[in-house]
């Protein structure tokens, strides 16, 4: 192994040479505290930038094992540090002549929610950084980059020891604030463990600040109000570091939740669809818990699907089988039916649904006119709902003002937001003797539902012309996949964009080791899930990289069905 002089040496033998020479940065070097690895340096221009490993041993970043001594203990250390890390890199960022910001130390900058991540990987014997650098060049006037040798050394041996050892050594991290941010994610894994025990499906803690953004309707505008639980609807729930917690429990069932937008209904809907995550300290929803099987489902205008069982909502339709649906552009009706479906066939056991995104013939049929209609080949959620939740034991939470009548008459559980006050009003509700929704088509939801669909893999296209591989995020919302674009607006669960590079290529990766097998979508997904728990998300990568997040099944389930050129052998009952 190389020392950090032969490193100093070689950047001061290859500066003002042409940049293909930085590929002699390959190989491990021994930095005295930490050894820098580079596995690859491709120079080609329109390369990524290089994914250097920086690995720590223990004895000297000396983190005490209590904060990693459990899986949910260590991702929680992991995502304390890669945020430490961008914190770190963010503040020396260089400014060059024009005043603009350089970084050269890249690491993707996380989001509010706590995820599993590549960047940073803690072990007994060492810690693993996985960082981009942005190899420093010159350009001459024929447009040829040249090594500039004095900027990586800058980068190399002031920033990158600064990085490390203000983000990663104990001593010099904030002791208090890695203890806390440790135990509240250890105590909202408690309370999503103890969920199922309790006949629950969501919990909001007392005091939560489940707004986004102040809200000018409300009386004190420069305040985000803490929410607040009515004593009858309290629930407390004992968890490992702050003993109990007080706040609301959401039961399994059907749960109808009403109230006006503006005044945190949307925002307690949100936080619930939110909650499958854990968030950081200081967020405001750290108490705010869902269990991880819980999908909302939105109107998606213009998305593709293919061959998908609508049948409990759509029964016949002149564009095709309702019962193996397909179109290149959905409406708004048929798009939510679709991504009911398809969220039920991957294992979805709770649908969260609110009216500001919904389309409205999907929420409710008008019970008042439906005389006047006739018969209809369409058939709303809340015709559906009672079925779905007796049938199939679904838990259904649905949100509103104007579309959720209908609901209430079928609810187990009627709550009132105001104010971000929640109170129980199902006996008040269920008192006002509101019209059931009209009966729709019977239709076996067990047998559709264990419908498998097999996937056609030479539609899992990620090749634009000599590269057999083209996946990014184009954001939080967009993958470039191949020559497609997934779009991803439908799908609000997602945490951050490092999430969605991340099922990008998870798409690949399954297209490479179990599509061409032949397993029906659901069962392919099963296996994923095994290999990201078993082996890590390292394994979906040939390279090593930083910037990967896992995400659910559901949301890479979702980025397939809506990706342009995904096609379905064929299907089974």
């Amino acid at each position: 192994m190389k020392d950090r002089k032969e490193f100093y040496n070689l950047l001061a033998e290859i500066d003002g040479k042409p940049f293909a020479e930085y590929s002699r940065l390959t190989g491990d070097f021994d930095f005295a505290r930490y050894v820098i690895k580079c596995g690859k340096v491709d120079t080609a221009p329109d390369s990524e930038n290089p994914v250097f490993n920086v690995r720590i041993p223990q004895s000297v970043a000396e983190l005490p094992g209590h904060l990693y001594d459990s899986p949910v203990r260590r991702t929680a250390l992991e995502d304390y540090l890669t945020r430490s890390l961008y914190a770190v890199t963010d503040r020396i960022a260089r400014f060059n002549e024009s005043g603009w910001a350089r970084r050269n130390i890249l690491i993707a900058d996380p989001g509010q929610k706590i995820l599993p991540r590549t960047a940073i990987v803690v072990s007994k014997e060492y810690i693993d950084v996985r960082i981009r650098v942005a190899l420093p060049y010159k350009v001459y006037g024929d447009g040829e980059r040249l090594v500039d040798g004095e900027m990586a050394r800058k980068v190399f041996f002031e920033d990158l020891p600064e990085v490390i050892s203000t983000g990663m050594f104990y001593c010099n991290i904030d002791l208090e604030a890695v203890e806390t941010f440790v135990n509240d994610m250890e105590d909202a894994d408690r309370v999503r463990q103890t969920l199922s025990t309790l006949g629950l499906v969501s919990f909001l803690g007392e005091g939560s600040l489940l707004s986004r953004e102040k809200n000018s309707d409300l009386p004190d505008y420069d305040q985000i109000v803490p929410f607040e639980v009515s004593e009858e609807a309290r629930t407390e729930i004992d968890v490992p570091n702050a003993g109990k917690i007080a706040g609301l429990g959401i039961p399994v069932g059907l749960t109808v939740v009403v109230g006006d937008a503006a005044h945190g209904r949307k925002d307690f809907m949100s936080a619930i669809a939110a909650g499958v995550y854990n968030h950081i300290s200081g967020d405001g929803r750290e108490t705010v818990v869902t269990v991880p099987d819980a999908v909302q489902i939105c109107a998606d205008r213009g998305r593709s699907v293919q061959e998908v069982n609508i049948t409990p909502f759509l029964s016949e339709t002149e564009a095709g089988n309702a019962a193996s649906y397909s179109t290149r552009s959905a409406d708004s009706f048929i798009s939510q039916a679709a991504s009911t479906i398809e969220a039920l066939e991957v294992g979805a056991r709770v649908l969260i649904v609110d009216e500001n995104t919904s389309a409205p013939a999907f929420m409710t049929t008008d019970a008042r006119i439906a005389g006047l209609l006739g018969t209809t080949p369409r058939a709303s959620l809340a015709q559906r709902a009672r079925q779905i939740v007796d049938e199939l034991g679904i838990s259904l939470i649905i949100g509103g003002e104007n579309l959720v009548a209908e609901y209430i008459p079928i609810a187990d559980t009627v709550l009132k937001v105001e104010n971000f006050q929640v109170t129980n009003i199902t006996g008040q509700a269920k008192a006002l003797s509101l019209d059931l929704p009209p009966k729709a088509a019977a239709v076996n939801l067990g047998p559709m539902l264990a419908r498998s669909r097999w996937i056609m893999p030479s539609s899992i296209d990620a090749a634009v012309g000599s590269k057999d591989v083209v996946i990014d995020s184009i954001d939080v919302n967009a993958i470039q996949f191949g020559r497609s674009v997934i779009e991803l607006d439908g799908v609000p669960q997602i945490a951050d964009e490092s999430q969605t590079l991340t099922i990008g290529l998870l798409l690949y990766y399954a297209k490479l080791r179990y599509m061409q097998e032949g397993y029906p979508l659901r069962e392919m997904l099963d296996m994923i899930d095994r290999d990201l728990s078993s082996e890590g998300l390292g394994t979906i990568s040939r390279d090593l990289r930083g910037d990967l997040a896992r995400p659910r099944r559901y949301e890479l389930a979702a980025a397939l069905n809506r990706l342009p050129t995904f096609r379905v052998s064929h299907a089974t009952e």
